[in-house]
This record gives structure tokens, sequence and C-alpha cells, in this order.
């Protein structure tokens, strides 16, 4: 990267289930400290067609689902399921937990969900945990400086203000992750079982260059040690991927405004 010893805002929807209920079963009859058994496609959508990379075209994205596997990753890790958490309680101007599938029908290997602690727009600062399931990466994206307008949840004042690129770092809580990034040695051909985890989405071509929308080659395995790890450069590509167990990682960062990420697919939304 090489990267140095968040995330996607934008989504906003709640989740429609307690913890109580969520916490009640495995979406999987085999889970254990190691993951559950492999998930595929269509155990997230209902209805639709699934392609020859198992991707869903047509069907709906069944997110009671979604949040059913990160709960059970949670129970797995020993990760404490906040009210606030399962979208009981909607705390300061947190945005609850969430789930995607980035719209473009390949959860389990281009999907995560999060939730937003806090992003204070007077102060300029961040805080956000990831989740990912075992294999499942976030879209790849980065982010450009914008100019906002917009008002504080807290006080009500508005602010107008230029903004810096968002910059992260990130601090691995629980399992591990494969960062990938443009920046550093380009490696990803050296570890062919992480490449075949990608989502096929993002080695298609863009039609207009004729280049695969992947741009981050460079790879690094980074377990839950206690050392955060901060983004290399300014507006750089970058997303994450869950390791064999799956992985919740706190980032820290300052204010995100949605209008300056940019994704490599096209057609990413929330």
């Amino acid at each position: 990267m090489k990267m140095k010893s968040g995330f996607l805002a934008g989504a906003t929807v709640l989740a429609a289930v307690t913890a109580s209920g969520l916490m009640a079963g495995c979406l999987s009859n085999s889970c254990s400290r190691k993951g559950c058994a492999k998930m595929t496609n269509e155990m997230f959508y209902d209805g639709g067609t699934f392609d020859a990379n198992g991707i869903n075209k047509g069907g709906k994205f069944n997110v009671e689902k979604a949040n059913q596997a990160y709960f059970d990753m949670f129970r797995r890790f020993g990760y404490p399921v906040y009210p606030a958490l399962s979208g009981e309680v909607k705390a300061g101007n947190g945005h609850g937990f969430w789930a995607v599938d980035f719209a473009k029908g390949d959860f389990v290997k281009y999907g995560m969900g999060g939730v937003i602690w806090v992003n204070e727009i007077r102060e300029e600062y961040f805080g956000h945990d990831i989740y990912l399931l075992p294999g499942q990466s976030i879209a790849e994206h980065r982010h450009l400086p914008t100019h906002i307008k917009t008002k504080d949840e807290w006080t009500g004042k508005e602010y107008e203000k230029d903004l810096p690129c968002k910059m992260e770092s990130w601090l691995v809580r629980h399992g591990w992750v494969w960062g990938f990034t443009t920046e550093g040695e380009p490696n990803l051909d050296k570890y062919p079982e992480v490449k075949a985890k990608l989502s096929a989405l993002l080695f298609e071509k863009d039609p207009k260059t004729g280049k695969q929308f992947l741009n981050c080659v460079h790879v690094e395995k980074w377990t839950a040690d206690g050392i955060a790890h901060k983004l290399a450069k300014d507006e750089s590509w970058h997303f994450m991927m869950g390791g064999d167990e799956g992985a919740i990682v706190s980032e820290f960062a300052n204010y995100h405004d949605g209008n300056g990420l940019r994704f490599s697919v096209p057609g990413v939304g929330f």
C-alpha cells in the first residue's frame, strides 16, 4: 500500500429487527468459532436468477437474513450487541446498524455491514465499525475533497465549508482482513487464493477504456494485533476483505461527506 501502521456513509437505513430476534438462531446449521458453513448468494436473495459467478439478477436482497448472518458472527466473536446496534435505540447522530450489497447482487463477495457511531461536522471527526463476513469485500472506492453545506445534528447550526478528502485508519478488533490498495508493490498475483475470492464484478472491463475495474493490486494481511493501519495516500483506491472467520474493524477518520465517495465499479448504490 504501503499502508502505514471507512466506512461508507450514505447508508442510513436502520435495521428493522431487534437483537433478541437476530440472536435467536444461526443462519447456518454449522456455526463455530471458525465461522459458519460456506455462504452463497442464494441464501440472501428472494427471486431472480443467478449467473455463472453466483451473482443475483432481478431478485430482492433479503436484509433480515443479511443482518442475521452478521449477528451470528457477533455471537461467535463475543462482540457486544448494544440496543443502538439492533436498531432499538438511535444514539446521538449515529445511523444505526445496516447491511448492504451495494445494489450489485453479490452480497457474499461484494457487501458489508456497519454502524456509524459518530460523524461530526463542526469538529470534523468520524467513528465507524465495519462488519465483514468470511471472504466478503467492501466495494473498492476512494474519497475526494468536497464543499459541504449542512446542519449540525446536535445544535441545528448550519455549516458551510471546504472539506479535505477523508483520511482513514483501521484497527482490526476481531478476526482478520486482507487490506487492498493502489499504493505499494503489486503482489495480488502472489495470493491466488485471495484473488479467487474477489467478486467477478471487479474483473469486468470498462467499455470505454478496456481496463478492468479493479485498481488495488497490493494486498496485506491485517490481524487483531492492536496495530492501526493508515491509508498511505490521499484519494487512493482501497478496500478490505474479511478473512476466514469474518472480521470486525474499527475505523477512525475525519468527517465523511458521501458526495466525495467514488466507486470503481459503475452502478454501486446503497
